[in-house]
């Protein structure tokens, strides 16, 4: 490890409220030897300008056209120069111990990736920050750490939390530019199945950013869905080309099925190929969950007329309590209350 140069890549597209935060975490880490990298992707506010008055801490700020955020760390990733990666989302924060933590459990491995806690906080009150708790947050070989994490359909795979070694990236590639909604997943998928273990680093979380308005709104629109369907059937299809026993064809059959739970019945046309990888793989065992009026409807008539009545609810301009639902990566989802 020695003194190994580290690179923060930061993704940036109308972040200005929050990108001053965010690089002002990566330069506070207590790491040394650090690189910041922020591409701003065709910005229509001023999120450029504000990276722009990190240049004299050494930050190093790139243009681009507007090309989506995979397309932007890939940008920053050619730029780089670290021996180690981290990616860090624009709205997101780190611990100013985390690089130093990831890179002591690291040691000398180029086949390894450390990972961190995480936690939540809502809009812009970090006081409602709340460390959250998982099985995966230990050491672990990287595909037993997929299985495990996958299984109950709602994986933290979060960009942030992952140190990863550069000559694991050379191995892999990098982001995948037709993904928009949780390119992460697959991009992660596909990195732990080049990795041979998962390093856990505690005492330095990541801190991230939920309830911002308009995420819903953008996770339900068509291109976002295939994008979330594409990068769910190209992340299990990553494990599966190396581990199809029983608990791995499960945890992806149960990842297939919460798709199904979130989207349908606004994507039908789609679901009846998910429905019959589901079944490929053996079946799943997930039970889509809800609010308590949801689980009743649930129980009487079955999910999916649940379901629909939901939706009825929302056309005639029922407008909820909101209980929030967190899947892969964290994108939220409301349920009826």
């Amino acid at each position: 490890m020695d003194n190994s140069l580290v690179s923060i890549l930061i993704p940036c597209y109308n972040a200005e409220k929050y990108v001053a935060a965010a690089i002002e975490s990566a330069l506070g880490q207590t790491w040394p030897n650090l690189e910041v990298i922020v591409v701003d992707d065709g910005s229509s506010d001023g999120s450029l300008r504000i990276a722009q008055h990190f240049t004299s801490k050494g930050v190093q700020v790139v243009s681009q056209s507007n090309r989506g955020a995979s397309a932007a760390r890939n940008h920053a990733l050619a730029a780089s120069r670290g021996t180690y990666i981290k990616f860090l989302d624009a709205d997101d924060l780190v611990h100013p111990q985390l690089i130093e933590r990831q890179l002591a459990r690291m040691g000398d491995s180029e086949t390894a990736v450390a990972s961190a806690e995480w936690g939540r906080f809502y809009r812009d009150d970090p006081s409602t920050f709340q460390l959250s708790s998982e099985s995966v947050w230990r050491d672990m070989p990287s595909l037993d750490w997929l299985v495990e994490a996958w299984m109950n359909a709602q994986p933290m795979m979060q960009a942030a939390l992952f140190l990863v070694p550069r000559r694991l990236l050379d191995r892999c590639g990098g982001w995948n530019e037709r993904l928009t909604l949780i390119d992460d997943f697959e991009f992660f998928s596909r990195v732990l199945c080049y990795a041979d273990e998962v390093r856990f680093a505690s005492g330095a979380p990541v801190y991230y950013r939920s309830g911002i308005q308009g995420s819903l709104s953008g996770r339900m629109s068509q291109s976002a869905v295939e994008s979330a369907y594409l990068s769910l059937t190209e992340g299990t299809a990553h494990l599966l080309k190396l581990r199809c026993d029983l608990p791995a064809r499960k945890a992806c059959a149960n990842l297939l099925q919460d798709f199904v739970y979130a989207y349908y019945p606004r994507n039908r046309h789609l679901i009846p190929e998910v429905d019959q990888r589901i079944y490929e793989l053996g079946g799943s065992s997930l039970i889509p969950t809800g609010t308590k009026p949801f689980e009743r409807l649930r129980d009487i008539f079955g999910w999916r007329i649940a379901k629909r009545i939901q939706r009825a609810a929302y056309r005639v301009g029922y407008k909820p309590r909101q209980r929030h639902r967190f899947g892969i990566s964290g994108d939220m989802d409301t349920t009826l209350v």
